[in-house]
């Protein structure tokens, strides 16, 4: 969140370090629906898990990481792509054909539906 962001914030929001900070409207809702994550920061994020996973299903032959387990990039850096790819579930009505069709070669059966 950048300095913009936090003076423009409830202080309890942003004593708390609160992502939505600064936003107005009902908690969930997009800022701009047309906004797609496929440039930017989202995307990035969205190719980190994208990257996480296949490298689980590529060292485990397949299977869903449990929501504890950390995978560690070539980056060096870690992520957890079991509850990245919970929240991706929770949100597919959200994700566009490209990130769908992303899951759904990597064998994710609710991205084909």
């Amino acid at each position: 969140m950048g300095p913009a962001e936090h003076r423009a914030a409830d202080p309890a929001q942003r004593a708390r370090g609160h992502p939505g900070a600064g936003r107005t409207g009902p908690p969930g809702a997009r800022e701009d629906e047309s906004t797609t994550t496929t440039s930017g920061r989202g995307a990035e994020a969205f190719h980190k898990g994208v990257q996480a996973l296949a490298q689980y299903i590529q060292r485990e032959g397949g299977g869903v990481p449990g929501r504890a387990h950390v995978e560690h990039l070539p980056d060096g850096t870690t992520h957890r792509p079991g509850v990245w790819l919970a929240n991706q579930r929770q949100r597919r009505d959200r994700l566009d054909t490209g990130q769908l069709e992303a899951l759904a070669a990597l064998g994710v059966e609710w991205a084909t539906s």
